[in-house]
């Protein structure tokens, strides 16, 4: 039907100029609306989203570090304050950086003030290479930059192609700024609260606070649906959980996965997953089963139906069971 035709069926009555008029008054009210739109609405090509007010939310692809695409499994996006806006970690790629940085200019033309890692692994921090430009100060954990020292080789070898076949070790860029205590940073109008965290995911871990939106940027400290990676302490995890279960927040980004509306929904599948670990490796333990066995065996059904169980958890239980077999 063309659209005349619908319109004189909604509209018998009306003459052809009155529809033209009619036709022409929506058309002009649709283009001011997709002008209007925020590219969280109509850029669908970088997955972003405002989840709260001038919180933005790059979602990453649940594939494992060694699948191609590995540079864009993390959660990643920014805060945009009055005077400036805040980078929460940067991606796997100098490539994905690029994007995360466009996507920024597609919203604001405001500084970069502060880029922000929320710990040392890969996905997160070595697309700070693409905000060199924007002279921001990079933040971290107070034992990031040592532990981005540790690994540059690693990082330089394992993931190459994520940096450039050119790439060299100056071009992994660590912090500036090291976190050692509860702080503040403020972006005009907008106050962040950063709390680091000894071992738990990592050696590195911290959290970010929107205190304006009640919005918590958890870092890898928080999975949901994709299994967490146990680098750091299982019983030190645990602990720090503890001490986030008290913030007064209201939506969790995950490191990995969805957002969550509120701290208990985040952490329902991980703190199941920790006490299923914890028991179930001290009883092994217990019972001198070796740690080959333990690794076979414990929860071979992944009770809790996390993604890419078959590749992460026995390494886990691994992990768990050289930890708490000296107890």
């Amino acid at each position: 039907m063309l659209i005349t035709e619908y319109v004189f069926e909604i509209y018998p009555n009306k003459n052809l100029m009155t529809i033209i008029k009619n036709i022409t008054y929506f058309a002009l009210i649709m283009l001011v609306f997709l002008r209007s739109a925020t590219p969280s609405e109509t850029n669908q090509e970088f997955n972003l989203a405002e989840i709260a007010k001038n919180n933005y939310v790059h979602t990453g692809n649940h594939v494992s570090i060694e699948d191609v695409g590995n540079d864009d499994i993390a959660n990643i996006g920014f805060i945009v304050g009055n005077n400036c806006v805040a980078v929460i970690d940067t991606g796997g790629s100098i490539k994905t950086g690029k994007k995360l940085k466009n996507s920024i200019r597609e919203i604001t033309n405001k500084p970069i003030c502060y880029v922000i890692n929320t710990h040392v692994h890969f996905d997160h921090i070595l697309g700070n290479k693409a905000f060199l430009d924007e002279n921001p100060n990079f933040v971290g954990h107070k034992d990031l930059a040592e532990a981005i020292n540790r690994n540059r080789d690693f990082f330089l070898t394992q993931f190459k192609n994520n940096l450039g076949l050119k790439a060299k070790a100056s071009d992994i860029i660590g912090p500036n700024i090291l976190i050692e205590e509860s702080t503040e940073l403020e972006l005009g109008g907008r106050t962040l609260t950063l709390i680091p965290f000894s071992i738990s995911h990592s050696h590195s871990d911290l959290i970010v606070i929107d205190n304006k939106t009640k919005t918590l940027w958890a870092g890898d400290l928080i999975f949901k649906e994709r299994i967490p990676s146990l680098t750091g302490s299982l019983k030190g995890w645990i602990k720090t959980i503890d001490k986030i279960k008290k913030l007064d927040v209201q939506k969790v980004i995950p490191g990995h996965g969805g957002i969550a509306k509120s701290l208990a929904e985040a952490l329902k599948q991980q703190q199941d997953y920790f006490k299923l670990l914890l028991n179930q490796t001290r009883k092994a333990i217990a019972e001198g089963t070796f740690i080959n066995e333990a690794m076979e065996n414990i929860d071979k059904d992944n009770q809790l139906k996390w993604l890419l169980h078959d590749y992460q958890h026995s390494t886990n239980v691994s992990k768990a069971y050289t930890e708490l077999e000296w107890e």
